[in-house]
């Protein structure tokens, strides 16, 4: 199957289910749109999503909902990243949960009905009972079981400074930043870079700066070889009680109760 199946094969036939799942090995996935709602679950590490207003980070037994028409570009954190995909057709009289973008922990009934898809591959029809069955109750199972969505996006900067001080922070997320001395690097005032975030993003520079770390350490915490400590400083944490508090109010459990809760469940 072409690599390019997100662009040839999924809106080929309007009425199925298209099922697709990557194991393994992807590294990027250009922006594009379709016109079927995307259910996409992940194992193994992070996946950035990205739309033209968010970022979002999808951690390991999580999925997220698409919906049509949205554009994406799809950025696994390593090629050990498991994605599995299923493509629904929206109809115009569908409920609220198919419209809006969300990250969603995966629950049992959930990962019990992609079980079943997991060797499945292209388009799915009505005529196939027994398979159509199973993904149209994933499908209505998603907007009658969910939760809230996670608040696991952070906004795209538009201001030219902004996405320079943004993507700063991103590559030395290691060193802990101030606002004082992170407008003084980039020849502003602590008050004109406060006010920047704000109306730029619609938030405060200390949320964003917090959720960055956060959601950073999650893709650390998919690698045993790092300790709870050393991930706590590569996100620029010098307190492991302060990570750890942080992490917990942001994630609802600790870092060490996440990386236990996120073994690889649905095998290969």
């Amino acid at each position: 199957m072409s690599s390019k199946y997100y662009l040839t094969e999924v809106d080929k036939n309007a009425q199925s289910v298209y099922c697709y799942h990557n194991l393994m090995g992807e590294t990027y996935i250009e922006p594009h749109t379709h016109e079927k709602g995307q259910f996409i679950y992940t194992e193994g590490g992070v996946v950035y999503v990205k739309t033209d207003s968010c970022t979002y980070f999808l951690p390991a037994r999580h999925y997220m909902w698409i919906p049509a028409g949205v554009k994406h570009s799809i950025y696994p954190s390593s090629t050990e990243v498991i994605m599995r995909n299923l493509y629904f057709p929206i109809g115009t009289n569908t409920g609220s949960f198919y419209k809006r973008e969300g990250i969603y922990p995966a629950n049992n009934l959930v990962m019990e009905l992609l079980l079943f898809t997991k060797k499945w591959k292209g388009d799915i029809i009505k005529s196939q009972e027994q398979q159509y069955a199973i993904v149209n109750a994933l499908k209505v199972l998603l907007a009658q079981t969910v939760p809230q969505s996670l608040p696991l996006e952070l906004p795209q900067p538009s201001d030219g400074r902004l996405i320079n001080i943004i993507e700063y922070l991103t590559n030395y997320i290691n060193k802990e930043h101030f606002l004082p001395e992170l407008a003084s690097s980039f020849r502003m005032t602590d008050k004109s870079l406060y006010r920047l975030f704000k109306k730029d993003l619609g938030m405060s520079f200390i949320r964003y700066y917090t959720q960055l770390r956060v959601f950073k350490s999650l893709e650390y915490l998919m690698n045993p070889d790092y300790t709870i400590s050393e991930i706590a400083h590569m996100v620029g944490y010098n307190s492991l009680p302060t990570f750890s508090t942080t992490f917990s109010k942001i994630m609802g459990k600790r870092p060490s109760e996440y990386r236990k809760s996120n073994e690889i469940y649905l095998e290969p």
